[in-house]
């Protein structure tokens, strides 16, 4: 297993203090998937004392990040390592945090606890790989397994369960049978879990490989804590240009996206409110007027319930608010939206449009997707041509129509009426062209 120099220092010290320690967890995991891993983590015989009295006689920076638990969190050159002692844990009693642990001579009991079998493996240079639970095999068949019996884990911390979703969607595995019957029959275990912590895992679940797949696949879970989907499963959209039921086109929509989470967040929101607005012709064709609106109050109400930023929760409504709106591919109207909700928030807008159309018809979008294609290309060409789309950019500004006798809400109602004219292409954007336009 290849380590770095920094993880390389951390096993000599321990060794040469004649300890025990292994790379644990993920890094091994990853290791043995060729993925890159971005952090590593140590276990030990080593009590959490003797591990800071090892660091310390290496001048080494620690910080006791969880001593109750046995980890201490070592600095190298500035990357941190936890380093944490062999333990089993006690009785889980709110279905989140063990009440004690009991610290072990050995490694296999410490592996005995994890969650996964992909996660319950260890690596040492005596030794090698330690595989106790054919994580091995597991990695090799793409699948998520439960260490032991699944309900006795997910009963132990229920964000597991989250996390076995997580792993399935970002690392494209299977959850194996009897591990995927525990997460469904567990699921309200979710309920003693910070929204924090969920929210954390379903946002790197949104934005992995697999997400279709998952967010079908166990959509009852993540309607524990996003009820507002429930609407959405299985409703029908009578339309030619939808062949989907309105969940179903969501995820198809999120796995065609980007992996940007602003983008894949929208668009699983973007067509909630569609059940609350749905409208049927004489022809019985269905129409959803008004839904982004909706859809966009619904995700906002969702995002506040599991306590996101607030930046993010107005990122992501505003593009669910505009999905449904046009974007044309001419400079004047690039110009407009540029102006309306800037550079990253436009392109964002455009790959949720696209990925919206995806999830369409495949016989009736063609064109409206090659049409949404040529938008970027076009925004590109404004900025790198700095073309004027905000009042900041005109040629004049608030002192010069206070020196032509302008006063109050009249000088942003003028700034605003010569953008207007700047961007419509009826006025030049320099200082004499537009004092000219004031004083007429």
């Amino acid at each position: 297993m290849e380590l770095t120099a920094q993880a390389k220092k951390i096993i000599e010290l321990f060794t040469d203090n004649g300890r025990q320690i292994y790379a644990v967890g993920g890094a091994v995991r990853d290791f043995l998937m060729k993925r890159q891993s971005d952090d590593i983590d140590f276990a030990t015989d080593a009590l959490p004392v003797q591990t800071m009295e090892i660091l310390k006689s290496a001048s080494i920076a620690y910080y006791e990040t969880g001593l109750q638990h046995g980890t201490v969190t070592a600095v190298v050159d500035g990357v941190p390592f936890e380093i944490t002692t062999f333990r089993k844990d006690g009785e889980y009693n709110d279905s989140r945090h063990p009440e004690n642990v009991d610290f072990l001579p050995s490694i296999e009991g410490d592996l005995a606890r994890r969650d996964f079998t992909v996660n319950a493996l260890a690596y040492s240079s005596e030794s090698g790989i330690i595989d106790l639970f054919g994580g091995l095999d597991d990695i090799n068949n793409k699948l998520i397994r439960t260490v032991g019996d699944a309900d006795k884990r997910f009963s132990e911390d229920a964000l597991r369960i989250l996390r076995a979703l997580r792993f399935s969607s970002v690392l494209g595995f299977e959850v194996e049978e009897r591990t995927s019957e525990s997460i469904l029959k567990n699921k309200e275990l979710l309920k003693n879990v910070s929204v924090e912590r969920i929210f954390s895992e379903f946002s790197k679940l949104l934005c992995g490989k697999n997400a279709y797949n998952v967010l079908q696949k166990y959509k009852i879970v993540f309607a524990t804590f996003i009820p507002e989907i429930n609407d959405s499963i299985g409703f029908p959209q009578h339309n030619k240009y939808h062949i989907y039921d309105v969940y179903t086109h969501i995820c198809k929509s999120v796995e065609s996206a980007p992996n940007t989470l602003e983008i894949r967040l929208a668009l699983y929101f973007h067509d909630l409110g569609k059940p609350f607005c749905k409208t049927t012709d004489c022809d019985m064709t269905d129409h959803f007027y008004g839904h982004p609106a909706i859809s966009s109050e619904l995700c906002e109400k969702a995002l506040r319930r599991l306590k996101c930023k607030s930046s993010l929760i107005s990122d992501v409504t505003q593009l669910i608010y505009y999905h449904d709106s046009t974007v044309s591919p001419t400079k004047k109207n690039i110009k407009r939206w540029l102006s309306k909700i800037g550079e990253i928030q436009l392109k964002r807008l455009i790959d949720v449009k696209i990925s919206d159309m995806k999830a369409h018809n495949p016989d009736l979008v063609y064109e409206a997707i090659e049409r949404l294609e040529s938008i970027k290309p076009i925004i590109d060409k404004v900025l790198y041509e700095n073309e004027c789309f905000s009042v900041k950019d005109l040629a004049v500004n608030g002192n010069d129509l206070i020196n032509l006798g302008y006063k109050g809400k009249e000088i942003g109602l003028e700034l605003s009426y010569l953008l207007d004219l700047v961007i419509d292409e009826k006025a030049e954007n320099t200082r004499e062209a537009l004092l000219k336009v004031l004083k007429e």
